[in-house]
Parts: structure tokens; C-alpha cells; sequence
């Protein structure tokens, strides 16, 4: 019998102003050197069609985008937020609580994460330069291209961050004007940034890969081990839940 590679989704992107579901390439091809064969999911999709694409995959990539609306959080719209996909926002919290229930394998990139917390219970900081104060302010959206990294990581000791990476300090790429803030019941904050902003959220009770990051590994992973791992060891445990079915 052939083999067959893992069936990963990923939440597709959304165009707003053109109202357009588009996708970044370089998640495809970091997924598909690991070893999956990634499909990009409909961004209209109702709950019904949730469902069987649940059962149909053998796990998820929460992609990066735009802002999520403040009311699912319990708040007021800051001034700073940016604009947000009603879409978008629907179908990821619909699907991250039905690719939970199914045990599914979940990857939650920038934005990822913040989905990621803010579906289990918790909340995020709306805008980093003013929500979150640093005495020398690292460069959260960096001001080159997204291949070279721009700071570091703590990693904690033990962790599965730990266990891809093999080191206690990693460097990163930054893109975002957003992120965790309150951790949601289960998570656990396994990666910080200088001054202590959380970067990497795991979920140790979960029973399959659970992983939320703040970078994206997507530009990195050609030069960078760590990059690599989380896509190699995702799509490995993506495998487990296809040959578990």
C-alpha cells in the first residue's frame, strides 16, 4: 500500500478589501518539505462543512493576518487595533474547537497564537507600543525583510519548544503589533522576548501537538533548525493522528 503523506489545512488568508481568501507561499513549502501535503481551507466554510473537514484532516496551521476583533475578548476597540476579518475570526474559533474536540494536531503562527489564547479563555495586548511598555523597545514588526531574525527568545527548559529547538535561546523573526497577554486555563507560556513578552504558549494536558508561536518560522526554516523542527515535528505528529484514524 503506498504511503500517505498527512493531510494538513491551514486557514486561508483574507483580502479584506477585496474580499479574497489568498495564501502565503512559504507556509506551503515549509509544509510540504516536512513531509505533508497542505491544503488551504475555504474561508466561507459553514459549520456543517467544518465539521467533516475536521474529520476529513489530520491536523491544523492557524495562519497569520489581521487583528482579532476586541469582543471576543470582553473588550472595547482600542485605538491603535487594526482592522479585523469577521470571516476569518468565525471560522478559526469554530475550527479550533472542533479540531480540539477531534484531538487533532494544532500549529498557531502570529497571529495563530493569539487565536490560539483568546479561544481558550484568554486575551491578548491590542497594540504592543502602547499597551506594553520596554525600557529599550525591540522591534516587534522589524524593519527588514522577514528572513533575517530580529531577536531573541527564552525558551523554557523542558518544554516542546526545548525539545525542537535543543537550545535555551533562539532567535526569531518579528511581524506583529500584538500578543499575548493573559494566558487562557491550560496554556502554559514556554517562550518570552526581552522583558518578558510571551512568544511561544503550549498546552501540556492536551493530548496531541498543541504549539502557538509569535514568529514565523515559514521564512526562516531554510537557514534555522529550530524553524525547521517545528514544521518537521508537526507534520510527524500529523502522521500519528492519520495512522491512529
Amino acid at each position: 500500500m503506498k504511503h500517505r503523506k498527512p493531510l494538513v489545512a491551514l486557514t486561508p488568508y483574507h483580502n479584506i478589501e477585496k474580499d479574497e481568501p489568498y495564501m502565503r507561499p512559504a507556509y506551503l513549502k515549509a509544509l510540504r518539505t516536512a513531509g505533508a501535503v497542505p491544503v488551504i481551507l475555504p474561508l466561507e466554510a459553514n459549520a456543517d462543512e467544518l465539521e467533516q473537514l475536521t474529520d476529513a484532516f489530520d491536523a491544523f496551521l492557524f495562519t497569520g493576518g489581521p487583528d482579532i476583533h476586541p469582543f471576543y475578548f470582553g473588550e472595547e476597540t482600542q485605538r491603535c487595533c487594526g482592522n479585523v476579518s469577521s470571516k476569518r475570526d468565525w471560522l478559526e474559533l469554530t475550527l479550533l474547537k472542533l479540531a480540539m474536540k477531534a484531538k487533532k494536531p494544532v500549529l498557531g503562527i502570529c497571529r495563530g497564537i493569539q487565536l490560539l489564547n483568546i479561544g481558550l479563555g484568554g486575551d491578548i495586548y491590542q497594540d504592543l507600543p502602547s499597551q506594553f511598555q520596554e525600557e529599550f523597545p525591540i522591534a516587534h514588526a522589524q524593519p527588514f525583510y522577514y528572513s533575517i531574525p530580529s531577536h531573541t527568545v527564552c525558551v523554557t527548559p523542558g518544554s516542546l519548544l526545548s525539545q525542537i529547538s535543543g537550545k535555551d535561546t533562539i532567535q526569531v523573526n518579528s511581524m506583529h503589533h500584538q500578543a499575548v497577554r493573559r494566558l487562557a486555563p491550560g496554556l502554559i507560556a514556554t517562550g518570552h522576548a526581552p522583558h518578558g513578552l510571551i512568544e511561544c504558549v503550549e498546552y501540556p494536558e492536551y493530548p496531541a501537538f498543541f504549539l502557538g508561536i509569535q514568529w514565523h518560522p515559514e521564512y526562516l526554516w531554510e537557514q534555522d533548525e529550530a524553524a525547521m523542527g517545528i514544521f518537521t515535528t508537526f507534520v510527524k505528529a500529523a502522521q500519528s493522528s492519520n495512522s491512529s484514524q
